[in-house]
């Protein structure tokens, strides 16, 4: 008896989309691909909130969050990976010549 809903981003706004709706008074779990900064997953919550839902926790495959980690509760994770980010203007030498790509679905 357990529902899986789909998130979408549409014109950069999360929603539910194709008929998907949270039932009122629901228990909710939030599952993620990969946890950096925990955004889409606080927004996920705000949708949760939005329909009347209860959030339970938050559960993803990679955690690779720092301490720019929105979410203040314990997430789930089957591996946690430290990943050092760098501003433009602090890359160590040996990266400055490699072309950078954006990653993830803000773009």
């Amino acid at each position: 008896n357990t529902e899986t809903i789909i998130a979408e981003r549409k014109d950069k706004k999360l929603l539910l989309r194709r008929d998907f709706k949270i039932p009122s008074y629901s228990n909710v779990l939030i599952v993620e691909d990969v946890i950096t900064t925990g955004k889409s997953a606080i927004e996920c919550s705000d949708l949760i909130k939005d329909n009347n839902a209860k959030l339970v926790g938050y559960a993803c495959i990679i955690d690779r969050s720092s301490n720019k980690l929105l979410i203040k509760d314990t997430i789930v994770s089957q591996i946690k990976i430290e990943i050092e980010t760098f501003s433009e203007n602090e890359l160590p030498e040996d990266l400055k010549n490699i072309k950078f790509t954006k990653p993830g679905s803000r773009i």
